[in-house]
């Protein structure tokens, strides 16, 4: 008999929302914490920059029950993509779960089991609620990385802007104005092609080192996720827990996966003219592919090309009035710096034994199929196997994470067994596959189809592949498939209660934990 629980989710982004739906379905009392005023964590509108696009397939990037609309474009927008998190929340019934504008500050281990959850609400006021268990959907994305240079207060104070790229939200802050753009990633390149779309007077991207970038459609025709989001080539790469056999095979193809990589840089050193632009990268391709492999801004190498947006390789040294001084002593006309430097990633309500317990000493995470620690019970962690399917990978660790907490796994792990797969998995990431250490090793990309092999075959799951072997090989991952495939997991089922839709500006639901000392 499985028994009801008070959970909480912290997060009502991709992750948190997959969560609260995983959980509701089993029957459980859920509550969920988002910090902000509305839901779709990075997709918030007020968090997203002008221009703004997934960077996976449509078709991807999905909950395996829900698709995105027909009419939708094969890359959606960023408001797109709230509009379909939206529905979501509404179609499964999930909002009048949310409270808004809520803040957990702190979480501690209860000793009867489960967790006291510290809520900071509007106005300042704390409440602490006890759960007996605890989805940490907070993301990867949780705190902007800002830095701060020498000079950076005066230049400010005499008009000078700097800001995050999520803050960069209308493009009236740059129009006829000096942009310098530090960083290089995705969105840095997204918002330098902004800017000069939108009238800055000058554009220049300030970068430590050229990055590969894949293009949405290699030689302008073929949709890179025929190639690189299939089991064909994620062969190519040696994944965790390979045994001898694997890694003989491996051994003997290496020339030619070898061949195929140098094909593949030459093509894209061609189609986007890197060497004439100066910004051809020096490590190789497969040592880089992994979550924060960035798709390229489409005109953002027709604009270097023409010479709208300026490159430099170094950083910023100091702030002068009107301008900014890289390492290199160059000097750059500044009225607006834009830092592309990504995300914070941690847990800040955790207490110092729980950090221990779930952070290595290099910051790598210690977690059993990327979602539990089994030195920290009654808590799961969702959206922290990052992926270029984040909503299918996200959702599939949630109907594993409420199976898990409820003893309802065909493979229910063990301490022992989960303490092994970690340990040869921190091993794996220092020594096999160093790219994987990105994002406190907390990225299951390129190994989508293993991952996700894993989590179905510990939940019981009778159908796990496609029928017809081609399509299985050589097609992305199927959302709709993997609906089926968990469609053939045992089912069950807690008493549940109904709920109705209300958005978010409606009054707070209570939370569904008990009030400690109640």
């Amino acid at each position: 008999m499985v028994k009801r629980k008070r959970v909480c989710v912290i997060g009502a982004g991709v992750s948190g929302l997959a969560s609260a739906n995983a959980f509701k379905a089993r029957g459980h009392e859920v509550t969920v914490y988002e910090r902000g005023a509305d839901l779709g964590g990075v997709w918030e509108p007020s968090r997203s920059y002008p221009g703004i696009k997934t960077q996976s397939p449509k078709d991807l990037y999905r909950y395996s029950g829900m698709a995105m609309p027909d009419d939708y474009p094969e890359w959606p927008s960023g408001r797109q993509v709230y509009e379909y998190l939206w529905s979501f929340a509404e179609k499964n019934e999930l909002l009048p779960l949310i409270r808004f504008s809520h803040t957990v500050r702190h979480i501690d281990r209860r000793a009867e089991g489960g967790w006291r959850v510290k809520v900071e609400g509007t106005g300042g006021q704390s409440d602490t609620v006890a759960f007996d268990f605890v989805v940490v959907a907070s993301g990867t994305f949780t705190d902007k990385n800002v830095l701060t240079h020498r000079g950076q207060q005066a230049f400010e104070a005499a008009g000078g802007t700097v800001m995050h790229s999520c803050e960069y939200t209308d493009p009236a802050m740059i129009r006829d104005k000096n942009v310098v753009v530090l960083g290089f990633s995705k969105s840095a390149t997204d918002v330098a092609v902004n800017a000069v779309k939108e009238g800055a007077r000058s554009v220049t991207m300030v970068y430590l080192e050229p990055v590969w970038r894949i293009p949405y459609h290699f030689a302008g025709l073929i949709n890179f996720k025929r190639i690189l989001y299939c089991r064909a080539s994620e062969a190519m790469f040696l994944p965790w827990g390979a045994g001898g056999i694997g890694r003989a095979a491996r051994a003997l193809a290496k020339p030619l996966i070898w061949a195929n990589w140098r094909a593949l840089e030459a093509l894209l050193t061609m189609q986007h003219g890197l060497k004439k632009l100066g910004l051809r990268p020096e490590k190789p391709i497969e040592t880089t592919i992994s979550c924060g492999l960035p798709i390229a801004t489409e005109g953002f190498f027709d604009l270097v090309k023409a010479g709208r947006i300026r490159t430099i390789q170094g950083t910023f040294d100091h702030y002068e009035d009107g301008q900014v001084v890289l390492t290199g002593g160059e000097k750059l006309p500044l009225d607006v710096a834009i830092q592309a430097t990504g995300w914070k990633l941690g847990v800040p309500y955790l207490d110092e034994a729980a950090r221990a317990a779930l952070l290595e000493d290099d910051g790598q995470y210690r977690l059993y199929r990327l979602i539990v620690n089994p030195d920290l019970p009654d808590l799961g962690f969702v959206g922290f196997n990052s992926s270029f399917a984040t909503v299918l990978t996200s959702d599939m660790a949630a109907q594993w994470l409420v199976r898990y907490a409820d003893g309802k796994l065909a493979r229910q792990p063990t301490h022992k067994t989960m303490r092994e797969w970690i340990a040869a998995h921190l091993a794996w990431r220092r020594k096999d596959r160093p790219a994987a250490k990105v994002y406190g090793g907390l990225c299951s990309a390129p190994f989508h189809f293993h991952h996700l092999d894993e989590l179905l075959a510990d939940m019981g799951a009778r159908k796990r592949r496609r029928a017809n072997p081609l399509a299985e090989a050589f097609l992305p991952p199927d959302a709709d498939a993997y609906a089926a495939y968990l469609a053939s997991v045992p089912e069950y089922r807690v008493d549940g209660t109904g709920t109705r839709a209300v958005r978010p500006d409606a009054p707070a639901p209570a939370a569904t934990g008990q009030p400690v000392g109640a």
